[in-house]
């Protein structure tokens, strides 16, 4: 059963490679329609003939495969889960030569390319329990260097007020977010040091594009950066537009009475996310790519 699981991840991988799942190839083809700037329309034609090639082909969507981070919500009664690990080092391992997969990953101080995609704690596995339940579900992402280098995370006082944060996600998403391959989704964490809303900047890109904050306030706040950010008149590649944003996703935990914690992720617009879920029987479906998969 192991070489099963091992087989089902390998294919998983491929596919999020390839193929875009269909809530971000759904925005961009709204986005597509709304832009009238020949340039914007230019390059909009462009990505999406990118994606039909990469489909055609079975070649990646872009040259930057990144790295793969994995997200796993595991049920506690998954017959797999001792496997669970060693299974998605493997199949990171088999993709990166039979998808292809650029090597990408480097150890520090070793400073030489392992050429399988797996390093010291790579690939990334944040893990997520679910007491009782006999099935896993795993979001498989792929974080590019383009959109690693313009996150950045900050802890402000509560004097400086939630309208601290509103300039800091402006700040990243028009300075170095353009070196990012705009429309980005922009992820934002809140929370009470810099390394937990990190962590959850990079899980509110991996949202679903079109839902919202759970809180009210929350979902407004969203709208409220969103709307701002696409009135900035940038759009695709950091060009003049009307949309430099995908989509805006705020994730949020509790604070420190004395500190309000706030990171943002940028994705570009190759948002390769891909959601598998896999019974305790190792069946399986991948719920984010509908009939392509």
């Amino acid at each position: 059963m192991r070489e099963t699981f091992v087989s089902v991840i390998e294919k998983f991988i491929e596919l999020v490679a390839v193929r875009l799942p269909d809530d971000v190839l759904a925005r961009l083809g709204e986005m597509r329609e709304r832009e009238d700037d020949p340039v914007q329309k230019v390059l909009y034609d462009s990505y999406f003939e990118n994606f039909a090639e990469a489909v055609r082909t079975g070649r990646p969507c872009c040259q930057d495969t990144g790295l793969p981070h994995f997200y796993v919500r595991a049920g506690t009664a998954f017959p797999y889960l001792d496997l669970t690990e060693d299974v998605l080092v493997q199949a990171v391992r088999r993709a990166t030569e039979s998808v292809p997969l650029r090597p990408n990953a480097v150890n520090y101080f070793d400073e030489a390319n392992t050429g399988d995609n797996t390093a010291e704690r790579i690939p990334w596995i944040a893990w997520d329990l679910v007491p009782g339940s006999r099935e896993m579900e795993i979001t498989l992402y792929f974080s590019g260097a383009g959109c690693s280098l313009p996150g950045k995370a900050r802890v402000f006082k509560p004097s400086d007020g939630y309208e601290a944060i509103v300039p800091f996600v402006f700040e990243t998403v028009s300075g170095p977010g353009l070196n990012a391959c705009p429309p980005l989704v922009v992820g934002i964490g809140l929370g009470h040091s810099m390394e937990n809303a990190a962590a959850l900047s990079k899980k509110a890109c991996l949202r679903v594009i079109g839902t919202s904050h759970r809180h009210p306030e929350g979902a407004r706040l969203e709208k409220n950066i969103f709307d701002g950010l696409n009135g900035m008149g940038i759009g695709a590649q950091g060009l003049p537009g009307k949309q430099v944003a995908m989509a805006v996703h705020l994730e949020t935990s509790g604070r420190h009475t004395a500190t309000i914690a706030c990171a943002v992720s940028l994705s570009c617009y190759v948002h390769r996310r891909g959601i598998i879920r896999v019974g305790e029987d190792l069946s399986h479906r991948v719920l984010s790519h509908g009939g392509n998969a």
